[in-house]
Order: C-alpha cells, then sequence, then structure tokens
C-alpha cells in the first residue's frame, strides 16, 4: 500500500528534528548541551496569571467545552490592548477571535482560504508556518526577502506581475522569527497601499510585539489608514507573558478573514480551556511590570552574548528586538552550511543551536540563537565557543583551517 500521503509528501524533513535527535543523544551520553535552539521561554508565567488559572479551575461550570472563537471576556480584553497599544479600535464581535497560539492560527487561516494552485507571498528565511500553512493548504509560494526594505515591496511588484494566478496573500513577520528585522508604519504603509491597490490580502504576526529593546515599540499594520480593508493581524502570549504552553493567541483585523477563520475553527475546535482563557483576560487586563521585567531580562541576556561572542571573535549584530540573534555563521566556517556547522557547535562547544536552513534555503548562512538560557548558562555558552573558535591555534585569528573544519564537521555527522 503507498503511504506517501499528498500533504505529507510536500513537506520536507523537519531540520530541526534532525539537530534535536544529536542534542538528545548527547544529553544521554552524560554531555551538559547548552540549549540555545528552541525559542522557548525558560521562566515562569507570571503568578497573578497563574493565580487566576487555579481560581478559575476551581469552578465546575469552568470545565465543559468552550467557544471555538473566545470567551466574550478576552475578546474585549484584547480590544482593549489594541486600543491601548495601537490606538487602534477594534469590535470584539467581529474583528477579534483568539487562537490556540499564532501558529495555530495562521494555520487555520490558510485552510480557510486557499484553493489548490493559489500563490502566497512569504519571506525566506521566516518561521516555517508562514510558507507551510500554505503549502499544507494545497498552495504554492513565492518567497519574498525577510527585510523590510525596498527590496521586499520590489519582490512584491515581481510576484503580481510574474505570478500566475496573482498572488492572493502576503506573509509580514515584524519583529521577525529568526531574523529580528522590525519595521516602521513607513514600510506598513506602502504594504497596505500596495496590497489595497491590488486586492492582496495582508498576514501579519506580531508575536514578538512586545520583546523590543529601544524605546520605540514595534508597531501594529492595523495602525494604517485603511489597513482593515486587507490585513488580519496575530499575535499571542507565550512570549508577552511566558506562557508558551498555555496555547493562547489571537487574530485581529479584516472581519471577512475573521469571519472564514471563525468558521473554519467552529469546525476544528471548541477553544482553549475556559480556565486558560480567564487566566489570559488577566494577563492582558492586569498589572503589566512583568511584561516589562521579561523584556529587561532578554535585553541583559542579549548583550551578555552579542558583547561576549565578538570579544571570541564573532561578530553578531544586536537584535532590536525578538529573543533571538540572527547570526551570520563566523569566518572560516561558511562553506559548512548552517546545519554541518550547528551540528560542529553541538559536538565541540557543547552548545546547541537553530540551523538557519531549517527558515528557508536563504537562511542556510546564519544561525539562530535564542537568549533561553540564564546569562550563567549563557556565559559558559561563551566561553565553550570561544574555546572552540580558537582551536587550539595559539596567536592565530582561532578560526582553524578549512580542512580541519570539514573533518570536524564530517565527524559530527
Amino acid at each position: 500500500m503507498d503511504h506517501d500521503f499528498y500533504r505529507i509528501k510536500r513537506l520536507p524533513p523537519y531540520v530541526f528534528a534532525e539537530v534535536n535527535a544529536m542534542k538528545a543523544r548527547a544529553r544521554a551520553a552524560g554531555d551538559d548541551i547548552i540549549d540555545l535552539g528552541m525559542g522557548n521561554p525558560d521562566q515562569p508565567t507570571p503568578q497573578h496569571i497563574v493565580d487566576k488559572l487555579c481560581e478559575a479551575a476551581t469552578n465546575p461550570r469552568a470545565h465543559g467545552y468552550s467557544m471555538s472563537r473566545g470567551i466574550p471576556g478576552l475578546r474585549k480584553a484584547l480590544a482593549g490592548y489594541y486600543a491601548r497599544r495601537f490606538n487602534v479600535e477594534l469590535d470584539p464581535e467581529t474583528e477579534a477571535i483568539v487562537t490556540l497560539g499564532s501558529k495555530e492560527g495562521l494555520a487555520n487561516l490558510a485552510q480557510a482560504i486557499t484553493s489548490p494552485g493559489d500563490i502566497v507571498l512569504a519571506p525566506n528565511p521566516s518561521y516555517p508556518i508562514h510558507a507551510f500553512g500554505f503549502i499544507i493548504a494545497g498552495g504554492a509560494v513565492r518567497h519574498i526577502p525577510a527585510k523590510p526594505g525596498p527590496e521586499f515591496l520590489e519582490a512584491m511588484e515581481r510576484g503580481v506581475r510574474h505570478s500566475v494566478p496573482k498572488p492572493v496573500a502576503v506573509l509580514i513577520n515584524f519583529p521577525s522569527n529568526p531574523t529580528a528585522y522590525v519595521a516602521d508604519l513607513d514600510f506598513y504603509g506602502q504594504v497596505v497601499d500596495f496590497c489595497r491597490h491590488h486586492g492582496i490580502w495582508i498576514l501579519s504576526d506580531i508575536a514578538y510585539s512586545e520583546i523590543y529593546f529601544d524605546h520605540k515599540p514595534p508597531p501594529s499594520v492595523l495602525q494604517i489608514p485603511g489597513a482593515k480593508e486587507v490585513a488580519i493581524e496575530f499575535t499571542s502570549l507565550s512570549k508577552t507573558y511566558n506562557m508558551p504552553g498555555w496555547r493562547i493567541g489571537f487574530a485581529a483585523g479584516n472581519r471577512h478573514l475573521i469571519g472564514a477563520l471563525t468558521r473554519i475553527k467552529s469546525y476544528l475546535d471548541y477553544g482553549a480551556f475556559t480556565p486558560v482563557q480567564v487566566a489570559a483576560t488577566a494577563a492582558l487586563n492586569g498589572p503589566q511590570d512583568c511584561v516589562e521585567d521579561i523584556r529587561t531580562l532578554y535585553r541583559e541576556r542579549r548583550d551578555v552574548l552579542i558583547d561576549g561572542l565578538a570579544q571570541a571573535g564573532w561578530d553578531i549584530p544586536s537584535p532590536p528586538a525578538s529573543m533571538f540573534a540572527w547570526a551570520p555563521l563566523p569566518k572560516g566556517f561558511e562553506h559548512l552550511g548552517s546545519l554541518e556547522f550547528s551540528k560542529l557547535l553541538m559536538r565541540e562547544a557543547k552548545v546547541a543551536v537553530s540551523p538557519g536552513v531549517g527558515f528557508g534555503e536563504y537562511g542556510d548562512s546564519h544561525v539562530r540563537i535564542a537568549l533561553v538560557e540564564n546569562k550563567h548558562r549563557i556565559r559558559q555558552a561563551v566561553r565553550n565557543i570561544k574555546a572552540f573558535l580558537g582551536g587550539g591555534q595559539g596567536g592565530e585569528t582561532g578560526l582553524g583551517a578549512k580542512g580541519e573544519d570539514k573533518q570536524k564537521a564530517d565527524e559530527a555527522v
């Protein structure tokens, strides 16, 4: 019997699984692996949110089926957040929906709006669901640059000019995972104008909008006049409140897209556990000093990592936002590619990172480093990487010879 199912055949092997398997083997052998790979917050959820969950869970009436589109109080809390943070007014009945995380929301919307052969413009490199949500749904993806600016806009223009059929949607993600790029309102304005003119949906992912390190918070595309005519925006509590396992996210914006997502979700789920939604409401409506504490934590970790690796001879751009550093492969290791370099780094430095090729072929010259260990562990990772880059070469640049690097990579495989 042929078990090559159609949708599964369209998915390449999951690159991260190979690195994770190597990490598991190393730990089973007793190695202390410093895991800077998966973007999984390591700190506890703020106590007042946990307390509200526990309180709500004691109510027997809260244990039945919930509402697929989210309880009314949580949708109102989302509308309140948009009003405070972005000065954007939302109708919680028609322009907001609760999802099981932003990833689930994006994937379900792709199922709702994609016909076989539809073309979507998606950045490369990008978070995998941005492209593969539509590939799973039977669509096709045309890649555009990940960095906001003229090249992004020119690529959208080429996509419209040369694609048959015309693209149905464009994905934007700022602050970006994995690149940590941020966009401003001028860029968003140009994207909205272009998409309104050509009749293209905008799907915006701002899951990292509250993890920023300068004094200018990242904007929302919905701040642009007329954006609601074409745009829907996804966000999440996972990073903002250290709630990744709670699986609570949102979509807001265009009522036709919200309606499509609402309808397909009504067939797929009954919504998150009601006490989780009650606690999420407390997160959005309650004290926000915990969010500033989380920002400060990641800022301090970022500085330890970037400054330490610079001293080790690995210059990495300092991310202005998100919980990731997008690191070009060190000089002398570029020929390996991101997967082999990641394996080598784990074998020789006991540090796990995410290979950039896992986010698209144009990410293969980078690795993504997540700020998910405490400063002590990050300093240890820096020391291990410094020793690895030094390679016992004494006063040389510390990057070793190409042949030696290739031999280590081959051994790591």
